[in-house]
């Protein structure tokens, strides 16, 4: 059995050690605090003990001082204080195996999916579609299927509109109105996205969830850290990207049960970003979706101002706890207090509602399951301190550690093959009219595919429209995924 990973002790002079035991690993947890009241050290504390065992972490990097995991603490003043204080003798500066990552690829190993990957209802909310716009984009993609496209980038998909928007009468015939309107709409909210930095999402060589659970030799889980400083500021991109890479696992991971660890530890900060404005469908299969993937090992911890951001149904699987201290200034911060007070099983020496304002930075409210799942009794607790440098690193450093990655070669270099766009010029071409030789410029000749021609993008598509008929609709339909669908 791997060893339980420390969150810290109970104030001098018992000084109890508080853990959280990996076998409950994948009950789930949440993380909860004001700003400002220590709840990013409390995740890179978590994350180094999931490290350390074995256990990869994925966690975005939303101020940009997770990146200190990379790097070895300095052990100050004030950390040694602390350090004496809570009897820590053993610990040793140390930095963790990190890959950094990034969306728009400046700050680590470019993110991309595919625009079939994605799907169209996460592409709806992605692109804040209202509900007509939405179900013409979905009109698009059943096209798409049935007619052997590729959707790959965003070049793809507007070929694909333009497309649709050229056969409007015959779709609106066979699936449903489709107006030019609609269509317009859409392609004004892809220009969006391309403006807030999104084109480079879209393409290949796609994300493969095996470089997210990576250990090293030496039996270190990787932690992959995502640069979300800039990302954060377009809440729907950031959430709806979360959102998929956490259905991407519950679809892909098989059925291991409970393990004496977690396989994965998946950090969802600022988590209110994900139920913001979220249709009663997709909040459905996010509960369904957290209720079932721990079951696959897959541990996931919302971080979040207040515990109320998550839903009830959501909020009520989180078995691991840690609450900061809370501001009761407002009625909304005074309902907050209330509701992480009744959150926690009583201890009757702590009255939590009372403590929750009083909190010092690094101290929390911790509740934890046991080895059997049963939640502990609330402890007040001194939160340990990190090994790792509590900060941000320097752009020489990141670069440092990015050189030395086992995946750059992979991902820093787009591909771009043959798909839709491609498919839809030659059809232009193969349906206008000849006309005699006029002098002028030579027409541009389509992207050159890079490893595959029409063989393989005929069997793809094969797959693809047998897969639609039973799990891809249906999970398509809700998450945007497809099941299977991903490019080998």
């Amino acid at each position: 059995m791997p060893p339980s990973i420390l969150l810290g002790k109970t104030a001098p002079p018992a000084l109890v050690p508080v853990e959280l035991t990996p076998r409950v690993g994948n009950r789930h947890g949440l993380v909860a605090g004001a700003t400002g009241t220590g709840k990013t050290v409390t995740l890179m504390t978590l994350a180094e003990g999931f490290s350390r065992i074995g256990v990869p972490v994925f966690m975005a990097d939303v101020k940009g001082d997770v990146a200190g995991l990379a790097m070895a603490g300095v052990p100050g003043e004030r950390l040694q204080a602390r350090l004496a204080m809570l009897g820590l003798v053993d610990h040793v500066p140390e930095a963790n195996p990190v890959v950094f990552w990034d969306l728009f690829g400046t700050a680590g190993h470019p993110v991309r999916a595919t625009v079939s990957d994605i799907g169209p209802l996460l592409l709806a909310r992605m692109l804040e579609l209202n509900d007509t716009q939405a179900g013409v984009l979905e009109i698009a993609f059943r096209l798409a299927d049935e007619e052997g496209l590729l959707l790959l980038d965003l070049d793809d998909l507007r070929a694909l509109l333009g497309y649709v928007a050229d056969q409007r009468k015959q779709v609106s015939t066979q699936y449903g109105l489709v107006s030019a309107q609609s269509i317009a709409a859409i392609q004004r909210a892809l220009l969006r996205l391309e403006s807030d930095g999104g084109r480079g999402f879209f393409g290949e060589p796609a994300f493969e969830l095996a470089d997210l659970m990576r250990t090293t030799p030496e039996g270190r889980g990787v932690i992959g850290v995502l640069a979300a400083d800039s990302l954060v500021l377009k809440p729907r991109l950031y959430s709806t990207f979360l959102l998929w890479l956490l259905s991407e696992l519950f679809e892909q991971l098989p059925e291991v049960g409970d393990l004496d660890r977690p396989k994965l530890v998946f950090v969802f900060d600022e988590a209110h970003l994900l139920f913001d404005d979220a249709p009663p469908a997709l909040l459905q299969r996010v509960e369904q979706v957290v209720r079932l993937i721990r079951s696959k090992g897959v541990g996931v911890y919302f971080c979040s101002q207040f515990p109320d951001d998550v839903p009830g149904e959501i909020l009520g699987q989180l078995g691991n706890r840690v609450q900061h201290a809370l501001r009761a200034f407002t009625p909304r911060d005074q309902k907050a207090v209330r509701v992480a007070a009744e959150t926690f099983v009583p201890n009757p020496a702590i009255d939590v509602e009372a403590t929750l304002t009083r909190l010092a930075i690094g101290e929390a409210l911790v509740s934890t399951l046991t080895a059997d799942g049963v939640p502990q009794p609330v402890e007040q607790v001194l939160i340990a301190p990190p090994r790792c440098r509590m900060g941000p690193i320097t752009p020489a450093e990141r670069q440092q550690v990015r050189a030395a990655s086992p995946v750059g070669a992979r991902y820093d270099t787009a591909l771009d093959r043959d798909s839709a766009a491609e498919a839809l010029a030659r059809r232009t071409v193969a349906t206008q009219p000849a006309a005699s030789p006029q002098p002028g410029p030579t027409p541009p000749a389509p992207r050159a595919s890079t490893r595959q021609g029409i063989v393989e993008t005929m069997a793809k598509q094969a797959a693809r429209t047998v897969g639609s008929q039973i799990g891809r609709q249906i999970v398509r339909g809700l998450l945007g995924s497809l099941l299977g669908g991903r490019r080998r």
